[in-house]
């Protein structure tokens, strides 16, 4: 008799994880796109926690101020995981749900739009409380130099870097959100997610979603602060000119998305899918004498 406390196996964790899958995809688009929306704000709330633990952080050592930092957003995706939000890095894993034929591709583009899209505008609504609450004026300014100089840092990439180093964010963001399905409680779930995330975050791999909230902020701090920002934080305006719309749709979402859906839906779902589905249903069954 099995334990109901107990984590579950790895091949049941594939079950759960293809059978969210399946609910996600099938579970009506404005339910998804609702949820979509408070996934885009939880992510964009641990991008606000890392903000703020990495204001100063510059006199510690380089590792040690990025593991922090890696730590502390990991409550955004926490926050996704225990409350059920849609979340499109995640949601690349309604792949396995295709694999198995339990979906059509129209069931799923559908649903990584309305995600995707929600997201984006969940992370906005953040932007925007941020933007107008001044948050990013915090500690004379210093909260929002360190908006610019990682946005900045962020649309610097090629085409290829960035897709690569999405690529290995979301395969760190789809293996937390698997290893989560094994977990019985709240704290099985936070454990089971925080340090993968604090791996990717550490590492400076990149998130769509996360830099739906990073990059449009640093843009309108870069456009809009006044001179006493300036003054305050010793930048230069003008060494943030990469910091335009294009940069940030071209340069990063474009490549990042591609390598999320790559690194998440490809090499951890359609991966997993394989070993824990395919592969079983292959075995040749012994002949009966």
């Amino acid at each position: 008799m099995s334990d109901s406390n107990s984590i579950l196996t790895p091949d049941q964790m594939a079950t759960a994880a293809e059978d969210a899958a399946f609910a996600k995809a099938t579970g009506g688009l404005l339910k998804s796109f609702l949820l979509g929306l408070t996934a885009g704000g939880y992510i964009a709330l641990g991008f606000v926690f890392f903000t703020t633990s990495q204001v100063g952080a510059a006199e510690l050592p380089y590792g040690v101020a990025k593991v922090i930092g890696g730590v502390v957003f990991s409550t955004g995706l926490a926050l996704v995981v225990l409350t059920g939000a849609e979340l499109f890095t995640s949601s690349t894993l309604t792949l396995t749900a295709r694999a198995s034929g339990r979906i059509t591709w129209r069931q799923l583009l559908n649903n990584w739009v309305v995600v995707y899209l929600a997201n984006f505008l969940g992370a906005l609504t953040i932007v925007t409380l941020i933007f107008l609450g001044k948050t990013w004026e915090n500690a004379d300014g210093g909260w929002g130099a360190v908006v610019l100089n990682t946005s900045l840092h962020k649309v610097s990439h090629s085409f290829f870097e960035a897709f690569v180093l999405g690529v290995l964010c979301n395969l760190m963001v789809c293996l937390a959100v698997w290893a989560a399905y094994s977990g019985r409680t709240t704290t099985d779930k936070i454990l089971a997610v925080t340090m993968p995330i604090a791996l990717f975050v550490a590492s400076g791999f990149e998130h769509s979603v996360a830099n739906m909230f990073m990059i449009p902020l640093a843009i309108l701090i870069k456009d809009n602060a006044g001179s006493d920002f300036w003054s305050m934080t010793g930048l230069e305006q003008s060494a943030f000119s990469e910091l335009t719309w294009s940069a940030f749709y071209v340069d990063n979402l474009l490549p990042v998305t591609l390598g999320n859906i790559v690194g998440g839906g490809v090499m951890i779902g359609v991966l997993y899918w394989t070993i824990f589905h395919f592969l079983p249903s292959r075995r040749v069954k012994p002949q009966a004498d």
